[in-house]
């Protein structure tokens, strides 16, 4: 991955990474295999095909309903993936020896660039693999083994002058092609950051709750894509595009009910309701006014906040000041300001 570690390290001078601290502890890790673990000789990756059996930007003129990304839509990936990766290690040592370890994007493994050099694809412009096969819809894992493996040819990267992934991106996340500024990413944005998004995003997120796809489905590439085999990752019936209304009353058990065994789970409540409010500001439908309002008093400051915000994006000013509270705290009173 001979241009990998210099463009990581940029990404964490740059700040671009924001809340993600994560990335900046484990850079050393990530910007090497060998760093991670010096007996490793070769890696072998591989990909799985999450491809949707519907348009992902479609439910986006659908806005009091909720957009969810693709690959969250089905079960956790990761202990799917794990699992495949850890019957196929053990083939492996089982009939040519040595030791393995397995990855699955939660060790501080560089995934993408790892794919690009076994040649399963290409970074594209979005930084994220392109395949000839599949498009823009694998997910990916990674045995780590001692054994000395031939390496396959990379990919030569046919994204030519298309901008089609930099052109859709709603927040301009892209500063130039194959450079992510994650603060700007609605897929950060919604998941990892922690407190109230920024103000300068919020109507740009429209009715996108969890993720974003809008990058990954412009990619002319998608056309030669196949639809996901994976019965456990195909979308739940009921995530495919849930009513706002029905989202914002789930309090943490319901919550955990509906999104067991799924990605959105570890988002946590609190952060993913945020979100729906947002969405609910963003909808212009004034029957989700109660929904927004009877958040004005959830345990969390942070939905109360996002209940003020909502509230003034759907009623007249003076409307929404009268539901103002003079004991309101710190975060909900910024709202209001």
């Amino acid at each position: 991955m001979p241009e990998a570690k210099a463009r990581l390290e940029r990404f964490l001078a740059d700040g671009a990474h924001g809340d993600m601290v994560w990335m900046e502890t484990t850079a050393e890790r990530r910007g090497s295999p060998l760093a991670l673990w010096p007996d490793v000789r070769s890696v072998i990756m591989l990909g799985m095909n999450y491809g949707p059996d519907h348009n992902p930007l479609a439910v986006l003129n659908e806005r009091s309903k909720a957009a969810i990304s693709v690959y969250a839509k089905g079960d956790d990936y990761h202990d799917l993936i794990k699992t495949r990766l850890k019957e196929i290690a053990r083939w492996l040592v089982a009939n040519a020896g040595g030791d393995v370890k397995v990855f699955v994007d939660t060790a501080a493994v560089m995934e993408k660039p790892l794919a690009a050099s076994a040649g399963l694809g290409w970074q594209g412009k979005h930084t994220n693999l392109v395949s000839r096969d599949f498009g823009s819809w694998l997910f990916l894992g990674s045995i780590f083994t001692t054994l000395d493996l031939a390496a396959d040819k990379r990919v030569d990267t046919t994204c030519g002058s298309c901008r089609a992934c930099l052109d859709a991106c709603p927040t301009a996340a892209f500063p130039e092609p194959y450079r992510l500024d994650a603060r700007r990413c609605i897929s950060y944005l919604t998941i990892e950051h922690k407190g109230p998004i920024p103000h300068e995003f919020r109507e740009l997120l429209g009715n996108r709750i969890y993720g974003c796809d809008d990058c990954l489905s412009v990619c002319p590439w998608n056309k030669f894509a196949e639809q996901g085999r994976e019965a456990k990752l195909a979308a739940r019936d009921v995530l495919r595009a849930p009513k706002l209304a029905d989202l914002a009353r789930l309090d943490d058990a319901q919550f955990r009910t509906l999104f067991s065994k799924t990605s959105i789970k570890r988002s946590g409540r609190d952060r993913f309701v945020r979100n729906v409010l947002y969405a609910i500001g963003n909808s212009g439908d004034a029957t989700l006014v109660p929904e927004a309002e009877r958040l004005l008093d959830d345990a969390s400051p942070m939905v109360r906040g996002a209940a003020v915000w909502a509230l003034r994006q759907l009623l007249p000013d003076e409307s929404a000041r009268a539901l103002q509270r003079d004991d309101a705290d710190e975060t909900v009173r910024a709202e209001w300001a």
